[in-house]
């Protein structure tokens, strides 16, 4: 039996083609995982960006000079020779962008499994980690698309919102949101209407994007990158989710003393990314990297995971309302749509109001 893989090409990310590669017979305590759907986000742009910095292109291995892009989706169990894990029944988590994954369940309850092949190991546990969908709470079979295409991306926009809230927003009264579009941008932007309406939300977007982030209704403002100069330099937050390098230093230099702070999170401007701003000295303060897993470990940590998914799942359905409407989701089926969708992503092709779904 083989499974079909999409490699990309880490040095040209454009440049990506399916692979046949063997699967070998299962070991004991093994799954084999048939994927049924998983989301393409400028998410998974992200990690094929910072892959190696990351570590992202190490959960799925590929032959050198080329990666799996990891996605968020759902899978069925095939075949099982693991005694508590039975076929049929279908999880959701972190997974390569292909027909079939091999995992090692261990730490199984009925909520889900951990992932405990030894490759995984030095990762965030955050990836490595499956939801049982028979018991998920979070579940909502007419609400799947949903879920792959905002869900781990809003969680992200969560954790920012729950970190800036807690340092009581380094004293700003302004949060200025890049590639506002971005379906973690609007995440955080829907968050912070919720636990933080007294923060001023600025959307920062290209010209043909703005009616688009206009009409979600998530910010207080939607501000073209061209008419940057036109904001008050108030004190305020920038949440930069472009990772261009010029954009993050024309911030900089606009707000100077009044920026209170930097968070840089992902890289959805490839043709003008940088290693996360880090390229020259800029006025106000240095740029700092948020990397979601380590927060979210932070956050369970804090609250538990029972009273952490409440808080979770709570200002989730608050979010569905918000973003009811602004994606046209399409489905598309097998393996050679998923790479056109992600090459057509990586170059900057894919209008945001279309919620990506593959059905390999």
């Amino acid at each position: 039996m083989n499974a079909t893989e999409v490699h990309v090409r880490k040095a040209a990310l454009t440049d990506a083609a399916l692979a046949e590669v063997p699967l070998a017979p299962l070991g004991d305590g093994e799954v084999r995982l048939a994927i049924e759907s998983f989301s393409v986000t400028a998410n998974n742009v992200t990690y094929a960006v910072v892959g190696d910095g990351f570590k992202y292109w190490d959960f799925f291995p590929a032959p050198d000079g080329l990666g799996i892009v990891p996605m968020w989706g759902h899978a069925r169990v095939i075949e099982s020779r693991h005694p508590d894990i039975a076929e049929g029944e279908r999880v959701y988590g972190y997974l390569p962008m292909a027909s079939h994954l091999d995992v090692l369940p261990g730490r199984v309850s009925a909520g889900g499994f951990t992932d405990m092949a030894a490759h995984r190991q030095p990762m965030s546990p955050v990836y490595n980690s499956y939801t049982r969908l028979a018991a998920d709470p979070e579940h909502d079979p007419a609400r799947e698309a949903e879920r792959m295409i905002f869900g781990p991306l809003f969680r992200t926009g969560f954790l920012i919102e729950y970190f800036l809230r807690g340092v009581d927003w380094f004293g700003a009264e302004q949060l200025v949101v890049t590639s506002a579009s971005s379906k973690t941008a609007m995440g955080l932007a829907s968050v912070a209407r919720q636990s933080s309406p007294g923060i001023r939300r600025v959307g920062l977007t290209s010209k043909g994007n703005v009616a688009f982030v206009e009409a979600s209704g998530l910010y207080d403002s939607v501000v073209a990158y061209d008419d940057l100069a036109s904001l008050a330099a108030v004190p305020s937050v920038s949440v930069d989710f472009a990772g261009n390098a010029e954009l993050l230093g024309r911030i900089h230099h606009h707000f100077g003393e009044a920026l209170m702070q930097s968070v840089l999170v992902g890289a959805t401007h490839i043709e003008a990314r940088s290693v996360f701003g880090q390229n020259a000295p800029l006025p106000g303060p240095k740029p700092q990297l948020f990397f979601a897993p380590d927060h979210a470990v932070a956050f369970f940590k804090a609250h538990g995971p029972e009273e952490g998914g409440k808080l979770v799942a709570a200002a989730w359905r608050e979010f569905l309302k918000a973003a009811e409407g602004t994606i046209a989701i399409e489905r598309h089926k097998g393996l050679v749509a998923a790479r056109d969708v992600f090459t057509s992503m990586v170059a900057g092709q894919i209008d945001p109001a279309k919620g990506i779904v593959i059905e390999p």
